[in-house]
């Protein structure tokens, strides 16, 4: 197409997005992400030389170079339209490096969405590209290939091979290692509730009152029996009623953290999974109307939202719920240093493209992404929450009971986005007062004891990556899924625990590199990249101030450590060559059984992951498989029974 712009993006589907917004006018190409990198066999990165990175061409991205060398030999300019953010920006730096020989009339152009308006004002304004991003990025990843290149042989001779480590990923695996140990260290105390059933005159259900556990704590089963035996005949009355009207405020849009915490907890998606499935939003969509990218750009830090797009949504909301529902615009918040507050919050291109309007034209996971992020977005733009919150006091003698309830009064926000946790409305709160007479008390003692602290899940170690400044918006997702792929850590229902393996590698990390595992220090490695993206630090000053001491601790420990074992996990399957129990192996394709007996033995099965739930066709065992694309499916182990379903069926009662 000779004599047109080229726009050079990253995936074949914003390729066909932008193409169908610009026409024959324009030429748009897929670079299919990074062209350059440092290389896979060796670290890469000249310590001697000022820490001087090797960069190379991709191994297989060759054609891919040369079909882009080709079309901009013939284009009368060239775009750079990669991603908003550092990586794309280095990603279109090292476009640049390859194109610069064949057209040097390169510009570097950026949207925070793909749609026909924003790509069109991003031709309208291109700009050179951003050095200081280039080099945060530059200084992130060969900090990391310093950091994790130079640990690895040292968890290959101690423990075994295959291991890695990093500056994000071993800050997150000793979060894991250090709550579970906290877990296998509590011990729990026992204690009592006690419950009141009472009467209230002319009311069929009862009132339920809770010991609140003063003066009189109540330990033990003889401490509740002795509260029992006080409460005896004596009456209840009621001490104080109060209710005070309160507002709970709409939440945020999403930024890329949240949006990863929401989607596991009300969806049941992984971080990884949420990334991929926003990805596809963003990229854009085949609709009716054509391919629409239908989100903002995925990540973000950021819960800022266009004038524009606050505009539109407010006024589709007073149209569609009246002046009511419509929120308060707020005073601008202070920003977190930590935020990079470079794009937007994820939000829907168009507040007018509501789920309902394409839920025929959607795969059912990207709909219920859509669906979360839109009604997210429209709720942040409405009015607050208000209810009444209710307490009641009661006394028989010196025993004090309450109850609590949050009776509604204005929906607000709510109406579109009610996932928040919250206290039901006790509606036997409702038209009591001060002088109601309490009757005919029935109690109810329960035992309990103290809890650990929570197992992490995958949205609740997000949460607190975030909140320690450990990684950035970009790196929460692919941190995760490593330690699952290494096995540092593996999935228990919904929470991640760390393996034997996974507290081994935290252990030798610790005692030799303490630094990679504290999560001090990675938030300070971040601030510090972000100076560099703001033009206030030189990249290579972070390696100058990280290596040297890094690399003496390391060479001592090389010397000084004992190697360190780790048992395989065993399992209940029996060899039926040799009657040990199997072991679970890990191998290329993932969890296998092998036989302890090796080399004497070398017998091996498959590994199957056994619901807990039978088959309910024919009652066998169900298996848990995976698609070539990783997607989960139930299926029979009776290959005569041919049963298969995407989710777990529900045990019969």
């Amino acid at each position: 197409m000779a004599g047109h712009p080229l726009i050079i993006v990253e995936s074949p589907t914003k390729e066909h997005t932008i193409k169908r917004f610009l026409g024959s006018n324009y030429s748009v190409k897929a670079s299919g992400g990074h062209l350059r990198d440092l290389p896979k066999s060796r670290m890469g990165v000249d310590i001697g030389n000022d820490y001087e990175p090797e960069y190379i061409s991709i191994r297989g991205k060759g054609d891919v170079i040369k079909a882009l060398k080709n079309e901009a030999k013939k284009a009368t300019k060239v775009y750079l339209a990669t991603d908003p953010d550092r990586e794309g920006e280095a990603i279109a730096w090292h476009l640049a490096f390859l194109l610069k020989d064949v057209n040097p009339k390169l510009y570097r152009i950026s949207f925070n969405e793909i749609t026909k308006e924003a790509v069109k004002a991003a031709l309208a304004s291109p700009r050179a590209i951003d050095l200081e991003l280039v080099d945060a990025q530059q200084a992130r990843r060969v900090l990391d290939r310093v950091a994790g290149y130079s640990v690895s042989p040292l968890l290959w001779k101690k423990i075994k091979r295959g291991l890695s480590a990093g500056r994000v990923q071993s800050a997150t695996l000793n979060m894991v290692v250090s709550r579970d140990r906290e877990i296998d260290a509590f011990d729990p105390e026992e204690y009592w509730t006690l419950e009141a059933a009472l009467t209230v005159e002319g009311r069929k259900a009862p009132l339920i009152l809770q010991y609140d556990n003063k003066p009189r704590a109540l330990k033990t089963e003889a401490d509740t029996q002795d509260m029992i035996a006080y409460l005896d005949g004596r009456p209840f009355k009621i001490k104080s009623l109060t209710s005070s009207r309160k507002h709970v405020k709409a939440p945020n849009p999403f930024t890329t953290s949240t949006l990863q915490q929401e989607a596991s907890r009300i969806l049941g998606f992984s971080p990884s999974k949420t990334m991929r499935v926003a990805q596809t939003l963003y990229e854009g969509v085949k609709l009716a109307e054509g391919t629409v990218g239908l989100i903002t750009y995925l990540r973000t830090d950021s819960t800022r939202i266009g004038a524009e797009a606050d505009a539109a949504a407010r006024a589709y909301l007073k149209d569609k719920y009246g002046e009511d529902y419509v929120g308060k615009i707020a005073a601008a918040a202070k920003k977190d240093e930590r935020i990079q507050d470079a794009h937007e919050a994820i939000r829907p291109t168009s507040i007018e493209r509501t789920p309902e309007k394409i839920k025929d034209q959607m795969g059912r996971d990207e709909l219920r992404l859509y669906q979360l992020i839109w009604n997210r977005f429209a709720a942040s733009r409405m009015a607050d929450y208000t209810y009444d919150a209710v307490q009641l006091t009661a006394a028989a003698g010196d025993a004090v009971f309450k109850a609590a309830a949050q009776n509604p009064v204005f929906p607000g926000y709510r109406l579109l986005y009610n996932h928040e946790d919250k206290q039901k409305a006790d509606k036997n709160l409702v038209g009591i007062t001060e002088d109601s007479v309490l009757t005919d008390p029935r109690f109810t003692p329960e035992q309990h004891f103290t809890q650990p602290p929570a197992h992490y899940t995958e949205a609740s170690l997000v949460q607190s990556m975030e909140a320690a400044g450990i990684g950035r918006p970009s790196t929460y997702a692919p941190t995760l899924a490593t330690l699952m792929d290494r096995h540092y850590t593996a999935r228990k229902g919904k929470n991640v625990i760390s393996t034997d393996l996974g507290r081994a590698v935290d252990d030798m990390i610790c005692r030799t590199v303490p630094m990679l595992a504290d999560k001090n220090f990675t938030a300070d490695m971040e601030t510090r990249l972000d100076k560099v993206a703001e033009g206030g630090e030189e990249w290579r000053e972070i390696l100058r101030s990280f290596y040297p001491p890094f690399k003496e601790k390391l060479d001592a420990a090389m010397e000084e450590l004992d190697r360190v074992q780790v048992k395989d996990e065993e399992s209940d399957e029996v060899c039926e060559l040799c009657g040990r129990r199997m072991v679970i192996k890990y191998g290329r394709h993932g969890k296998f059984l092998a036989c302890p007996g090796f080399p004497e033995c070398k017998n091996t099965k498959p590994f199957l992951e056994v619901a807990d739930v039978p088959c309910p066709d024919c009652g066998g065992r169900l298996i848990l498989r995976r698609t070539a694309k990783g997607r989960r499916f139930f299926a029979c182990e009776n290959k005569d029974c041919g049963f298969m379903s995407w989710n777990k069926p529900k045990a019969k009662e």
